[in-house]
């Protein structure tokens, strides 16, 4: 009795064993352009919502929203055996994506950790399915610092969820007139945001009298925050 209820748990071990999951691979922008050109039968997955993918996307990527509800049903159609190569616009979609995507057996996932972003910074190139305004220039940002003692820039996008958490009391600091709020939507700014340097997001900014004093990348709460504004 022994001796078969110790293969039986064997075979189990054995079993869990070959389930386990092979975690994605996460690379810079270079590494991710250099690894697809190197790997034959690459299969590029871009997870972003379908007018972020035609307003520029990495050449012969396909589009699988991971914000639709058919993500699943989508992401089923992506050959197990071939190496999937996943981005974002700056790494927290894409990280969700090769999560599901090894938690099915995906053995070979890549995942560009600074997406569209870093992309964008190191100019590597893009295909755009639509001409879009790259929204506005150095020149008009720094003329908005001109606009109060202390003003507040946040750079944020509507897929955000940090940035959803902080916009009530960023809403509530310009009410209250503690600074000038301006808020700049990265995905209707991609050649300020590449200017600057902005990599991920959310992104706070302080200046003083057109200096900037403070930058933040990341969630920050209200009083951490009211804190760099004193």
């Amino acid at each position: 009795m022994f001796r078969y209820l110790s293969i039986i748990i064997l075979a189990v071990w054995g079993a869990t064993c070959c389930q386990a999951q092979t975690p994605a691979v996460k690379l810079s922008a270079k590494e991710f352009a250099d690894k697809i050109k190197s790997t034959p039968g690459a299969q590029v997955v871009d997870v972003r919502t379908p007018s972020e993918f035609k307003a520029g996307h990495i050449k012969d990527a396909s589009n699988v929203d991971i914000s639709s509800g058919e993500f699943k049903n989508m992401a089923a159609a992506i050959d197990k055996s071939k190496p999937v190569f996943v981005y974002c616009l700056s790494g927290g979609r894409s990280a969700s994506a090769a999560r599901y995507l090894t938690s099915q057996g995906y053995n070979e996932v890549y995942e560009m950790t600074g997406g569209m972003m870093e992309w964008r910074n190191n100019n590597l190139p893009e295909v755009k399915l639509t001409v879009t305004s790259e929204g506005m220039s150095v020149a008009e940002y720094e003329a908005m610092l001109q606009s109060g003692k202390v003003v507040l820039v946040d750079f944020y996008a509507e897929w955000c969820a940090p940035c959803k958490k902080m916009k009530p009391y960023l809403e509530n600091i310009a009410k209250d007139k503690t600074a000038t709020v301006i808020r700049i939507d990265a995905d209707q700014n991609s050649r300020l945001c590449k200017a600057l340097g902005i990599s991920g997001l959310p992104v706070i900014k302080v200046y003083r009298n057109g200096k900037e004093s403070w930058n933040h990348t990341g969630f920050v709460d209200e009083e951490g925050l009211r804190k760099q504004l004193e």
